[in-house]
């Protein structure tokens, strides 16, 4: 496999759009999200998407095939939610490394696909991390400022598994994404540091924060230069943000990125933001017209999206950034 760090400096690399969006296509019911397996559950399945790789491996594999169709060269593993901690809303927590192991291979089986018919083309698996539904930063009682639901080292043992099982699935590159709270991903890179060690390896880590409203910053209260400062200390491919905003709202923290650090620089944000039912409204042309700025500027090494986003937006993406050369990755720290 060709190093993606040498891609990187010859062109743009695209990400894939949402899975949660093109999964809302097929409209599956709580039969098809329990499939036969799973007949029997105590508990309700719907709205488990990470499941849908056990129970739906098929239209799991048609995404990513969309996705690479469409001119992606990195996709997401369906993992947002692969950990015991997010798990748990299920009671399927014993069932993580196998929804992370089967997730990967789905995601990896597509890609060698693609790559062996257009070998100048390499297309890469990103083992998604998500955020969990636990934050380690803030309380999520307003009348106990002090208690947290979750702890440093519940995250850790928790992400170690997710990753472990990433790795052996396939992934190429693990990705922790959306994050709002720096705590939880500081857990999940220590964690992944940790595999690195054990296994004596390296992989190529993705960090991709989330800025959570107007004042410019993660929900936590981190701004984007404090966030960047935070990670810093690890050995990372990129770091970025994605989610929460649309693209044009996210040029500016892209700016501060941009002109402090030496790592690759990502961005996949929402097509727009969502509307009264929340769906997103924003067409391919009119996403990819924000994302010109980006290029234009020499803001961006890595780009997709993400909440809303669909193939057809891909498309109008890749074939814009096509046009234009990466940020360089010879910057000066400020």
């Amino acid at each position: 496999m060709v190093n993606i760090k040498d891609i990187l400096k010859e062109r743009i690399l695209v990400l894939d759009g949402a899975m949660g969006t093109m999964l809302q296509r097929y409209k599956f019911t709580e039969e098809d999200f329990r499939g036969e397996r799973f007949k029997h559950w105590e508990h309700p399945l719907q709205g488990n998407n990470d499941l849908l790789s056990l129970t739906q491996p098929e239209a799991i594999a048609e995404v990513h095939r969309k996705y690479f169709a469409a001119g992606a060269d990195i996709v997401e593993t369906n993992t947002f939610s692969g950990t015991t901690i997010a798990m748990a809303d299920y009671h399927m927590e014993d069932l993580v490394y196998e929804l992370n192991y089967e997730s990967a291979k789905i995601a990896k089986k597509v890609a060698d696909e693609f790559t062996a018919r257009e070998s100048h083309k390499p297309r890469f698996v990103a083992g998604s991390m998500g955020p969990t539904n636990k934050t380690a930063s803030m309380s999520p009682d307003v009348n106990d400022p002090g208690f947290r639901a979750i702890s440093f080292d519940e995250l850790r043992i928790a992400y170690k598994q997710q990753a472990e099982a990433l790795l052996d699935g396939g992934s190429d590159i693990l990705l922790v994404e959306t994050i709002f709270d720096t705590l939880n991903a500081k857990a999940a890179l220590f964690a992944i540091e940790e595999v690195k060690e054990e296994r004596n390896i390296d992989v190529p880590i993705m960090v991709s924060g989330t800025i959570t409203d107007a004042s410019g910053r993660t929900l936590s209260g981190q701004t984007a230069e404090a966030f960047l400062i935070s990670i810093s200390h690890i050995p990372i491919l990129s770091v970025g943000f994605n989610c929460a905003l649309g693209a044009n709202q996210l040029v500016p923290h892209l700016e501060v990125l941009s002109s402090r650090t030496l790592h690759a620089i990502s961005a996949h944000p929402n097509a727009g933001l969502p509307n009264a039912f929340g769906e997103y409204d924003e067409t391919p042309e009119q996403m990819a017209a924000q994302i010109k700025e980006y290029v234009e500027k020499g803001l961006v090494n890595i780009v997709g999206g993400c909440c809303g986003t669909t193939p057809e937006h891909i498309t109008a993406i890749a074939d814009l950034v096509k046009k234009y050369d990466p940020r360089n990755l010879i910057v000066e720290k400020v």
